[in-house]
């Protein structure tokens, strides 16, 4: 039942209740907008999605206090797979324990014995680099429980009808009323709404597979293999819990891709794809994708603003959409919030789009060539063979998984020192605390360590109280003299104490809007 809304003034309005919604949603919450989350679905979506959180995902909910909670739910879910593996062990051979996550690539396993985890890039994630098993619907109940104790407000079955935009805001035409908002931001999905009404375009290339994904009950289980298996007529995945199946087949996109998928229509593609007698008596949750890929050429039009799959789409292989769009949010959520403020320095909010497309350009080619390597055609398969002889060594192995896990990520910002533009590492202070305790808050952190010479904290006094200063020693990186963390996280300015600080002063007016003064409120860390 429709619940009745009326017209109310908000700084944003956040189209879509997933991931990236909700997340987008904290942010601007934390940072003190007003902000209402409408959402067509009268109760959370619950149909299986993405199955697991990379590394800047799981960094970035360290970042906001929330690792504990995706610690809990990956304990769980271990605990699943640790049993789906013990009951489908081979006959006479001792269950195995859950393997660590490191994932695939076009189906092909990656192993955690062949992972260099002293590679440097992983160096910088601490107890984040150990959470990964957070399936999408455990992943939006967090988001959803944060996002009420921030006091978002979410109207659930509200469709987005349509929308008007001038200069001074949006009104938001909905089944529940007519919202006005200083902004509107679609995180509604692959075949947004917002998108289409906007008028955004979304170039990319056309799908040529027909996916399906459901947890079902199943009679002849036994007769399928574990995990990812290839056949000649197909892919198909079974597990890492019990009733989990995936198809894939490569003879076109589905004729009707809105139409609800059947126990039939999964027991049908299954067999075909396994060649295994098994019949499914119950469907608890399933969803048809293809390999659509497309991607809009801007992320902003005036005060609209897309997020997510409606800004993206893809292939789901490797989990790379859910965690793009938790990307996306932490990005946009400081910026806008900035500029509901009045605090933005001019073309703060264009950086969105010019540091996330890249990104996501490069999400949808890695997409594209898993489904190259896919392929049933003696050329992908011989090609296949290529990728899976480097994937089983080390150094394929560490690369792939680097790739997969988005530890590569990083922004084109300007600077001279290593760390500027990539996620600031984890820092351990001398008084127990962690670079990610002191960015609960959503500021942004001016970091202290000692040998950045005088002054280093007057320099922050322009900027409102939008940068807080901390004094600290960090005895795992004494060469590290100051850095300036932006509220996502990211490092926009660093220095290693021989060089003046001119350097801040550009990057906090970039970022903040603030000129070198004198006098800035601190904190100091326990030394």
């Amino acid at each position: 039942m429709t619940q009745e809304v009326r017209a109310t003034d908000y700084d944003v309005v956040v189209a879509g209740a997933g991931p990236t919604g909700l997340m987008l949603a904290c942010e601007l919450a934390l940072a003190g907008t007003a902000v209402v989350v409408v959402e067509r679905l009268p109760e959370p979506d619950r149909t299986i999605k993405a199955g697991a959180i990379n590394a800047p995902s799981a960094v970035a909910f360290d970042r906001r206090g929330l690792l504990p909670a995706m610690a809990a739910v990956q304990e769980l879910r271990l605990t699943e797979v640790t049993e789906f593996l013990r009951t489908h062990a081979p006959e006479g051979q001792a269950a195995k324990s859950a393997p660590k996550f490191v994932g695939h690539f076009a189906g092909i396993p990656l192993y955690g014995n062949l992972l260099d985890t002293s590679d440097p890039d992983f160096a910088h994630l601490g107890p984040a680099g150990d959470v990964g098993l957070v399936p999408q619907a455990d992943l939006e109940r967090v988001l959803l429980e944060r996002a009420v104790a921030l006091g978002v407000e979410l109207r659930r079955g509200v469709e987005l009808e349509g929308f008007d935009a001038d200069d001074e805001g949006v009104s938001v035409r909905t089944s529940g009323g007519t919202i006005r908002a200083g902004w509107l931001v679609g995180c509604d999905g692959g075949r947004s709404t917002v998108r289409r009404l906007a008028g955004f375009d979304f170039p990319g290339t056309d799908p040529e597979i027909t996916g399906h994904q459901a947890v079902v009950e199943l009679e002849g289980a036994e007769a399928l293999g574990s995990g990812w298996q290839g056949t000649d007529t197909g892919i198909y995945v079974h597990g890492p819990f019990p009733g989990r199946i995936l198809t894939v087949e490569f003879d076109g996109p589905p004729a009707d891709r809105n139409a609800p998928v059947t126990a039939e229509e999964l027991e049908t593609s299954l067999r075909k794809v396994s060649g295994a007698d098994v019949r499914i008596t119950k469907v608890h949750t399933a969803t048809r994708f293809t390999d659509n890929a497309r991607q809009a050429s801007t992320y902003r039009k005036g005060r609209v603003l897309l997020a997510g799959d409606a800004a993206h789409v893809h292939s789901p292989f490797g989990g790379q959409g859910l965690n793009l769009g938790i990307g996306d949010a932490m990005n946009l959520g400081w910026k806008l919030a900035a500029t509901v403020h009045g605090t933005a320095p001019e073309g703060l909010l264009d950086t969105y789009t010019a540091e996330r497309h890249p990104i996501g350009a490069w999400v949808l080619e890695w997409t594209r060539a898993q489904i190259a390597v896919m392929r049933l055609t003696p050329h992908a398969q011989a090609l296949r063979g290529v990728v899976r002889d480097l994937m089983d060594t080390v150094t394929g192995t560490t690369y792939f998984v680097k790739k997969i896990l988005g530890v590569w990520q990083a922004y084109d910002l300007p600077g001279d020192h290593p760390l500027t533009g990539h996620s600031a590492p984890d820092l351990v202070f001398a008084d127990g605390t962690r670079l990610a305790d002191h960015l609960h808050d959503g500021k942004a952190l001016l970091l202290d360590l000692g040998a950045a010479g005088p002054g280093l904290a007057d320099r922050a006094e322009g900027c409102g109280g939008r940068v807080r200063t901390v004094t600290a020693r960090c005895t795992s990186h004494p060469d590290l003299a100051a850095l300036l963390v932006r509220p996502d996280g990211f490092v926009a300015w660093a220095t290693d104490g021989d060089e003046d600080l001119n350097g801040l002063d550009a990057a906090l007016g970039q970022w903040f809007g603030a000129a070198q003064s004198r006098g800035a409120s601190s904190t100091t860390a326990a030394e």
